[in-house]
């Protein structure tokens, strides 16, 4: 989900200073004519309380913002949506509170959660295209924790349709931030392509997670989408960066994948995770009936390495 820089309000400082001043004056009434009192201890008194007061204060616990995440390569086919959901439904296994943001017109995010299309009062297009708040797309899945914006077929025309829109870039980012505080994670689960869902997806997130497969055409398109980080980076997002690389479809019994992960790690260092997730026929099954990894097959390899990179990427909730 990242904390929230800041300090005490200044409301809450000048709330805690009238108080201050009330309560000192109220000594000062209550206190009998006959006894003298000496200024010096009594402002000393009050020195220690004032300091006891601030520690407090300062000790309070911090509103976190969400992690945000878009899941993103350009190149179809890599695992990105399976990624999306079983790293969300690992995430929530932990304890965090997830939000899936379905950006893909496929809307196979939203079937692989069990969530029917047609019975939808709004979308994830409602809500870049007709201002719909987000907290109104928003539907629980089966799994405890986790929620998924939905996507529909309307969202395949939204890149023509965002073209003349006032903000087209950061349309998501004004929705999200209307539930920031209700989650801890948000999964953003994009297009292969580079247009303006993606572009609003990178404009959104904090952090960009990159599924590569094992295989040979691993790295295509990849330079480009590095490039498209950049530029949202110097024009719409400087908090943005590739902060995780993740193996997928790793097949152990082909040199293929061990060299096309060598690779990765080499050229890319210590931003790919440790975690690699295996080519697994239940992976495969899981969305067909409409639940992730962790809860169709709990015990097999692949929902075991998707837990392990919930606790790589998340870590415990505190």
């Amino acid at each position: 989900m990242v904390g929230i820089s800041g300090g005490i309000r200044l409301t809450v400082d000048g709330q805690a200073l009238e108080g201050r001043q009330a309560s000192t004056g109220q000594h000062e009434i209550a206190r009998p004519l006959t006894r003298r009192v000496p200024s010096e201890s009594f402002g000393e008194q009050t020195t220690h309380q004032d300091m006891q007061q601030n520690e407090q204060h300062m000790q309070m616990p911090k509103v976190k913002e969400p992690r945000i995440i878009a899941v993103a390569n350009q190149k179809g086919g890599v695992g990105k949506t399976t990624t999306t959901i079983s790293l969300g439904a690992a995430a929530a296994d932990l304890g965090h509170r997830v939000l899936i943001v379905d950006l893909d017109p496929q809307g196979n995010a939203s079937t692989g959660l069990g969530i029917n299309p047609r019975n939808l009062d709004a979308s994830i297009y409602e809500v870049l295209l007709h201002d719909v708040p987000l907290e109104d797309a928003i539907e629980a899945s089966s799994v405890k924790n986790l929620f998924v914006a939905p996507a529909t077929l309307d969202l395949a025309g939204a890149e023509i349709e965002l073209v003349p829109a006032f903000s087209r870039e950061s349309r998501l980012k004004q929705a999200i931030s209307g539930v920031a505080e209700d989650f801890d994670v948000v999964l953003i689960d994009c297009p292969p392509s580079l247009g303006l869902l993606t572009v609003n997806a990178l404009a959104a997130a904090k952090e960009v997670l990159v599924p590569i497969q094992c295989e040979y055409y691993a790295l295509e398109g990849l330079g480009q989408l590095l490039r498209n980080v950049n530029l949202v980076q110097r024009n719409l997002n400087a908090e943005l960066e590739v902060s995780n690389i993740v193996l997928v479809m790793y097949d152990a019994r082909t040199k293929l994948s061990a060299q096309v992960a060598g690779e990765v790690r080499q050229h890319f260092g210590p931003k790919v995770c440790r975690s690699v997730i295996p080519r697994t026929v239940r992976l495969s099954e899981a969305p067909s009936y409409g639940q992730p990894i962790t809860t169709y097959a709990p015990m097999t390899r692949g929902a075991i390495a998707y837990r392990d990179l919930a606790s790589e990427v998340f870590g415990d909730p505190s």
